[in-house]
């Protein structure tokens, strides 16, 4: 009978000789399916397993991770060694304390393949009604669950099962591609017809092509693409930066920009780990630190966080240790995102009240130039339409973009209602994201791009 992973967290603890130990365990229950050309191709499922110990030896940390819990007792004394080769951390402080959750001794969560079986269906009378149109459909469809165990020396023991999901669906005809995707936990608030049919919406738009130079643009950013650039500049919030003057979160000459309007007023950015949409990991869990994240703060509970307030700067991302140095509430990285103008106008009818300007679909291979006004470039991709006198009405090629998100808020015209999406580029990483449409009136375009 294999150990159980609470057997197993609990066996390193007890092998602990150090002066505190945190152990992390977490096992990954992953099935996919992908399909190509009208197609279904590949569909699979994988089992991961991997434990982290970090010993606190005096005010210095080792941490030493494995993927197998054979040799247990090896990876405690080489997680202890490493700490007392190691200086003393700067973010050294008392482990976070606590008791048991009730259910920390249940097993890991599983999926399967099977729970694509009313996905697969409906993709089948999609590639169907695709063949006869000339149309190819591509996509990956991934469910994960992701079940966290964390013990410490201090009485710790949390556990949490994470459910994430997603499909993307991309469509090509002669009229061009385009791409939609959507997040969802367990598959019930999905629909393929539903997603396949804005598709098809969107490749019509392409029957007619326009060729347009580099510009400042008018431009509709819809929620996905809003997402990918909002996660970005989250993912550089961190208090500690900021307050070295090393971000575009800096104050000139000294400090940080919390308090300082960077929106329009009622603008709101936020993250809650308990969002029942977006729900995520209710407590901190990192295996190493940095300017967002402490090992020591391990275990800390995490509550709903409002970044931006009414579009001013209201919190950074601060550790217990740079809250304490700066005299600020300690405000953990939570792993969601939130955006909410008050706007109730969709998508469509921000459409309809544009006399002229792009509407894009989402944004591609984001990239850093100037950290300190956060400039990103990047490419559009899978469609670029343009709008006229209130309708869509033809493709434009694809641009490379110049764009710093937070400077673009400040710029806003407009902001429409927020729904539920999912990045294009960070998927992967940073499912969970509820974003509005943007309107930019001068969106920078700064070349053509022969992307597709």
């Amino acid at each position: 009978m294999s150990t159980s992973a609470a057997d197993v967290v609990e066996r390193a603890l007890s092998l602990s000789q150090a002066d505190g130990c945190i152990v992390i365990l977490e096992e990954s229950s992953s099935a996919n399916l992908r399909f190509a050309g009208n197609t279904l191709t590949t569909n699979g499922a994988v089992r991961g397993r991997s434990i982290s110990v970090i010993s606190v030896v005096g005010q210095a940390v080792g941490v030493r991770s494995a993927t197998v819990v054979d040799g247990l007792e090896d990876l405690v004394r080489a997680s202890e060694q490493a700490a007392r080769d190691a200086a003393p951390a700067e973010d050294h402080g008392p482990l976070v304390e606590g008791g048991a959750a009730a259910d920390f001794a249940e097993p890991a969560a599983e999926t399967s393949p099977a729970v694509f079986a009313d996905v697969a269906l409906d993709l089948g009378a999609a590639f169907a009604a695709a063949r006869g149109e000339g149309i190819s459909l591509y996509g990956y469809a991934s469910h994960d669950l992701t079940t966290t165990w964390l013990g410490s020396s201090t009485g710790l023991r949390l556990r949490h099962v994470q459910p994430t999901g997603y499909v993307e669906l991309t469509g090509k005809s002669t009229g061009g591609s385009s791409w939609v995707g959507q997040h969802t936990r367990d598959w019930s608030d999905l629909s393929i017809g539903s997603l396949d049919g804005e598709l098809r919406r969107r490749l019509g738009w392409g029957a007619r092509q326009v060729e347009l130079p580099a510009g400042r643009y008018e431009t509709l950013l819809p929620p996905s693409a809003v997402a990918d650039l909002m996660a970005y500049a989250y993912w550089t919030a961190a208090g500690r930066d900021a307050a070295e003057g090393r971000t575009v979160f800096s104050r000139p000459g000294g400090g940080t920009r919390v308090g300082e309007h960077l929106g329009p007023q009622g603008l709101r950015l936020g993250s809650d780990p308990h969002d029942p949409a977006l729900a995520t990991t209710p407590f901190v869990v990192t295996t190493a630190s940095s300017a967002m994240t402490s090992v020591f703060d391990n275990g800390l509970p995490l509550q709903a966080t409002d970044w931006m307030s009414d579009g001013a700067l209201n919190a950074l991302i601060q550790t217990r240790t740079s809250a304490a140095a700066t005299g600020v509430p300690v405000t953990p990285y939570v792993h969601n995102l939130v955006m909410d103008g008050g706007g109730t106008s969709s998508t469509d009818e921000m459409v309809a009240s544009t006399e002229r300007g792009l509407l894009l679909t989402c944004l591609w291979y984001i990239r850093e130039v100037d950290p300190e006004t956060l400039l990103l470039t990047g490419l559009t991709r899978d469609g670029v339409y343009l709008v006229e006198g209130g309708e869509v009405v033809g493709a434009v090629n694809n641009f490379r973009w110049n764009e710093s998100p937070v400077g673009l808020l400040g710029r806003l015209s407009e902001v429409g209602r927020s729904q539920p999406t999912l990045p294009r580029e960070w998927s992967d990483d940073f499912t969970w994201t509820r974003m509005p449409t943007l309107r930019v009136p001068d969106f920078n375009m700064s070349s053509v791009s022969q992307a597709s």
